[in-house]
Formats: C-alpha cells, structure tokens, sequence
C-alpha cells in the first residue's frame, strides 16, 4: 500500500503517466467535463474535499511549470487566488477567459472534480520536468 503523497489510484496513475507540457485539470464541483476528457470525480459533498487541499496533494507528486486560470478569478474570488498562489509560488500564470479554460479541458489528461463550492475554483496544472 502506497504511505505517503497522493493515495487515490486514478490521480497517481494520471499523474505518472503525463510528460513534460501535458495538462492536468482540478476544478469545483460545478465545472463541467467534456465527454471525451477522463473525469476522476472525488466530491463527496459541500467542500469536501476542497479545492486547495486537492491541489495541494497533487503538487506533492507532480512537478508544474505554468497554469492557466480564469480570467474571472482576479474579481470574483480573489482570496482562491491568493492561496494558489500561495501554494505555487513562482509558476508562471496565464490567465484566460472562463469559457476558454472550458474548451481547453478538452486537451487536458483528466479532470479532477472535487467538493469545492466557490467560484472559479478552477486550474489546468501544465506540467514541467525534474531534470
């Protein structure tokens, strides 16, 4: 049995297998998911789990270069901003309008829906290497 860092086995197995630029989605329980995007759903109810403490697990495993945001978030839920970038200090952002970030689930490996009830709680994690 896995110990430490992310235990769920769809998030680890996505996280393992992407490569240098591919994309990684964490979202609130209101994102929709294309059909053709894998969606791993772990909402159990009303911020449970939340959006950051998702995000912060997968950044135990997974090395990020930039992400992508929505351009909403900076108006709209301004604090939710604050703690991403809290917890990836230094990573480039782009910031893109809602219903970009929407289309562009379409390119991303999967979809991560969690509990999260807040508005533009919503994030594509590119990722980077370790070398």
């Amino acid at each position: 049995m896995k110990k430490s860092g992310v235990i769920n086995s769809e998030v680890s197995a996505v996280i393992s297998n992407l490569g240098h630029m591919d994309w990684l989605s964490i979202g609130d329980a209101g994102m929709p998911c294309p059909l053709t995007t894998k969606k791993i759903d772990l909402a159990v109810s009303r911020q449970l789990p939340s959006f950051i403490d998702v995000l912060t697990n997968v950044l135990t495993e997974m090395e990020v270069e930039k992400i992508y945001l929505a351009e909403e978030i900076k108006t709209i839920n301004p604090d939710q901003l604050a703690q991403i970038k809290k917890v990836l200090p230094g990573i480039e952002i782009v910031f893109v309008p809602h219903s970009q970030l929407k289309q562009d689930l379409n390119k991303t490996h999967a979809f991560i829906r969690t509990g999260e009830m807040s508005p533009y709680s919503n994030i594509i994690l590119q990722s980077g290497v370790t070398f």
